[in-house]
């Protein structure tokens, strides 16, 4: 039932409106307690009311029971004094009195009904032992009061001694008192609570309204200028700081701004970067060619030295092509991962023994230090490329006769790949940077060196979607450390 209530009020757009649910929520805690304070006071000067004619009547009908016991009004009936007591208590309360006798019989009625007939109930009964009764009937609008005549007798000590008092019921007085008067009191005070009530129904409503239109405000503040953002019409942070969710809310958009302006920032350098590193190769192509085409009769060791420098910058730029289009498969979602089981060991192992003809011409020494067979689910052309990547890149900034070594380890939920070179180093300032695209540490040395500086850029991100985590540590002419930790399982995140 919830449920399609919950869905009938979706269908309409306004009941979304927090405007509308603060308004609502505000108003409804305004009258509830107005509603609840007026039926409470009512409630109270009734009850407070009756109990205080009850304590009235009482009060005057032990007075008059002491009346009959003097005037033995119980055996004789003539007495105009009581008469004219019982009389105007029944005038002044609007009520009626019985005089009830021992025998249960009714020897006097205000109201000359039922004089000479016996009454049988139970609050009789229990006044005749002595107990008071006090009954009100909201329904009919009385309230009924038995009060025992009691007279106060002396009793011979039955072991000879002074006689002792005691009070003997000889009677009941039985009396309705109508509560019309405070019945019809209340119907005012109702009334009247009615009217203030309205009064405070259309003051809390349009006290509600103000309310929410005033807390509502700010996040109409943070919509416009939000809208700003969007229509182009200014790019600085917004700043509606009235309440913590504004504030948070405004945070969580200036960082979103922020993020989108460094990664606007970040496509447009990477563009530039682009245009330039395939605009290179092309030039020196058209140099080597411009230069051909202008010499008559070239001798042909000139003619095959252009060609080979021709040939090396198509290299290059068919190079930083294929980076490129690596890095762009990288940046596509995980799902085209191949996920196997790879033996991490041997998978290195072909790695370095691929590489480690380039070493010796460097004469740099490759060392593998294995410390347990690892066994892990992961995709084996992304780990080759990040394995490639570290150590081809340990031999390339690496000094003549250096060393690279490469540290394989494992725990129980990550294994971890180290490669360590004893090269040139990073510079602090620049260890932040080396994952960005195109950027090298050292460009005087690029050319000869070679590569294209998007090798860190693609393992970092072949790392990311194997859920892994790459970090360096490097010192200036000391050299650098890359160590890369990766789960064994795709179940660790």
């Amino acid at each position: 039932m919830a449920d399609k209530i919950k869905t009938f009020l979706k269908k309409f757009k306004i009941w979304r409106s927090f405007k509308l649910r603060l308004l609502i929520i505000i108003f409804l805690m305004g009258i509830i307690p107005s509603i609840i304070m007026r039926l409470g006071i009512l409630e109270n000067y009734e009850s407070r009311a009756v109990a205080v004619r009850i304590s009235d009547v009482q009060t005057q009908l032990r007075i008059i029971a002491n009346h009959l016991i003097t005037y033995n009004y119980l055996q004789d009936t003539s007495s105009e004094v009581i008469g004219a007591e019982l009389e105007q208590i029944s005038n002044l309360y609007n009520g009626r009195v019985l005089i009830i006798n021992g025998n249960l019989k009714v020897v006097k009625d205000t109201y000359g009904i039922s004089e000479g007939k016996t009454i049988v109930s139970e609050e009789v009964i229990r006044c005749m032992k002595g107990k008071n009764t006090a009954d009100y009937d909201s329904v009919n609008r009385f309230i009924e009061i038995t009060i025992p005549i009691v007279e106060t007798v002396s009793v011979p000590d039955d072991n000879g001694g002074e006689a002792r008092e005691k009070e003997v019921v000889r009677g009941v007085m039985l009396t309705s008192v109508s509560t019309d008067t405070i019945v019809n009191t209340l119907d005012i005070l109702n009334r009247q609570a009615i009217i203030m009530g309205n009064i405070m129904f259309i003051f809390i409503f349009a006290l509600a309204i103000c309310l929410a239109r005033i807390l509502v405000r700010p996040f109409e503040r943070v919509t416009r200028a939000i809208s700003e953002v969007k229509e182009g019409y200014t790019d600085e942070p917004i700043s509606v700081s009235d309440y913590l969710e504004t504030e948070h809310i405004v945070d969580a958009f200036n960082s979103l701004i922020k993020r989108m302006k460094t990664l606007d920032d970040s496509r447009q350098e990477f563009v530039a970067n682009v245009s330039h590193e395939l605009k290179t190769p092309i030039t020196s192509i058209k140099v080597l060619a411009d230069s051909l085409l202008a010499q008559e009769d070239v001798p042909a060791e000139l003619y095959h030295e252009f060609m080979e420098d021709i040939a090396e910058e198509i290299e290059r730029e068919n190079k930083i092509i294929n980076d490129l289009l690596a890095l762009v498969k990288q940046d596509k979602s995980v799902a085209q991962l191949n996920i196997s089981m790879v033996i991490i060991n041997e998978l290195v192992e072909i790695i370095l023994k691929r590489l480690r003809p380039i070493a010796k011409k460097s004469n740099v020494e490759v060392t593998l230090i294995s410390k347990r067979e690892i066994v892990a689910e992961v995709d084996e052309v992304k780990m080759s490329l990040i394995l490639t990547n570290l150590v081809e890149n340990a031999i390339k900034y690496n000094k003549e006769q250096g060393k690279v070594e490469v540290l394989l380890d494992a725990d129980h939920q990550f294994f971890t790949v180290r490669v360590r070179d004893s090269g040139i180093g990073i510079p602090q300032e620049a260890l932040g940077q080396i994952y960005e695209r195109f950027y090298r540490v050292d460009k005087s040395h690029s050319k000869e060196i070679g590569g294209t500086g998007l090798g860190l850029a693609i393992t970092r991100s072949a790392v990311q979607l194997l859920r892994g985590s790459i970090k360096v540590e490097s010192a200036l002419g000391e050299g650098t450390a890359f160590t890369v930790k990766i789960p064994l399982t795709r179940t660790l995140v």
